[in-house]
């Protein structure tokens, strides 16, 4: 709705741990009034994430509300998606404050805070889900999911990236959060890993027929069919019977990071995995891989460009680094197939 925000990111903003941070401060359009964080205080949140957003960086929460915040949003995704206890005072000096509080980690405020108002849990099961009835697959649009080789891999930022490239085109395209960072930014979309399992593939579809008249409908990934805890995958398959997919990958990754005993399989034929089991022995329409989304942020730029360059000659697919490059040749890709 606008109101200026207050990030948390205490003793994150330098670590992969404040990916809900980031997101908001790449792609939010609400005004970011600061970021708390004791640790890099002083500092503007520009220098030390990188990201070209400027804000400048206090150590409580009475400076952020001070500096006009009006919404405390919590910035941290830490393992597990609990609120570490550690963190409460903090909140609830924000609660005190009459400042509205934003959380999409499991553990839940609106029991502790009960003012529907001021608090918007992101991780609850909406109500009235059904069960799938694979409707999506005649709507007129394309239809693109982002799959990962990975979790955190990137594909909320590619497939925000291609929203953004779609829209600057004129073309009438939706993009579909499944994740807290992308509902937090958009301020739609389905929780996915807050859903019944008999009902995650139905809230999918229900969120696709929203767009009846959509040319193209962007569905943010989740998970990994070869991470062992992930199971997003076949909701969002077929809640969306997709007609495209976007690869999205990690520059150099050769294993699972925190399962570094799983090595990611060869990159054609781990999208052919997806697609053959998106088709199901041509029970639905089969999708078509377009290219590779690769996360290139932990390289400059000369290795970037490198990295793109030797995936392309590997794979034979068009390959861009999202953020860099942006994503005008993956969305060519599928605009001419």
């Amino acid at each position: 709705d606008g109101k200026p925000l207050a990030l948390f990111m205490e003793g994150a903003l330098a670590d992969i741990s404040g990916k809900m941070g980031f997101g908001v401060l790449r792609y939010s359009q609400n005004p970011v009034v600061c970021v708390i964080d004791s640790a890099h205080a002083g500092k503007n949140a520009e220098d030390v994430t990188g990201i070209p957003r400027s804000c400048p960086v206090v150590a409580t929460v009475d400076e952020a509300h001070a500096r006009g915040s009006e919404v405390f949003l919590l910035g941290i995704a830490p393992s597990g998606g609990q609120i570490p206890h550690d963190w409460y005072p903090a909140i609830d000096r924000a609660w005190e404050l009459g400042m509205t509080l934003i959380n999409g980690l499991h553990d839940l405020l609106g029991p502790r805070y009960p003012d529907p108002k001021r608090v918007w849990d992101i991780r609850v099961e909406p109500q009235g889900l059904e069960n799938n009835q694979g409707r999506a697959q005649h709507l007129p649009a394309k239809r693109v999911l982002f799959i990962g080789t990975d979790m955190a891999i990137g594909k909320m930022t590619a497939s925000l990236e291609m929203w953004k490239e779609a829209r600057s085109r004129g073309i009438k395209a939706e993009f579909v959060a499944t994740g807290q960072i992308g509902i937090t930014i958009t301020g739609s979309g389905v929780p996915l890993d807050a859903i019944r399992v008999d009902f995650a593939s139905g809230a999918i579809e229900r969120e696709m027929m929203r767009y009846p008249d959509a040319e193209l409908i962007l569905v943010e990934g989740q998970g990994s069919l070869i991470h062992p805890s992930s199971t997003a995958t076949l909701p969002l398959i077929r809640g969306s019977v997709p007609t495209h997919l976007v690869l999205c990958h990690r520059a150099g990754q050769t294993t699972l990071a925190k399962v570094p005993t799983i090595p990611i399989p060869e990159l054609r034929g781990f999208a052919k995995m997806y697609e053959d089991l998106a088709e199901a022995q041509g029970t639905f329409p089969r999708p078509v891989t377009v290219g590779i989304a690769l996360n290139c942020g932990h390289l400059d730029d000369d290795a970037s460009k490198r990295a793109v360059q030797e995936l392309e000659a590997e794979t034979g697919w068009p390959v861009t680094d999202p953020v860099r490059h942006g994503t005008a040749r993956l969305l060519d890709a599928i605009a001419s197939t």
